[in-house]
């Protein structure tokens, strides 16, 4: 299984703004589509459904609804042992 956060938030000119955030944990299995793996984080996010388009940000994949003044970011998370 791989663990990647997913942070939610608002935007302001078309850059992240942080007003306000929504955070979750995801986990997929081994070997998942960047497809697959955006379905399970908009679903975490409550965004099952909503169109947009999706960014490669190099460390991470962003996901910008349509019609929204929002970013979705979802970041591989490196899970040492003691966790």
């Amino acid at each position: 299984m791989n663990t990647y956060d997913v942070e939610y938030t608002d935007t302001f000119g078309g850059e992240a703004n942080y007003s306000w955030v929504r955070r979750a944990v995801i986990e997929v299995t081994d070997g998942c589509t960047c497809k697959q793996l955006m379905r399970e984080a908009k679903a975490a996010m409550g965004l099952s459904g909503t169109r947009g388009r999706r960014d490669d940000c190099g460390e991470s994949l962003a996901f910008i609804p349509s019609g929204s003044c929002s970013i979705m970011f979802v970041t591989f998370k490196e899970v040492s042992e003691n966790e």
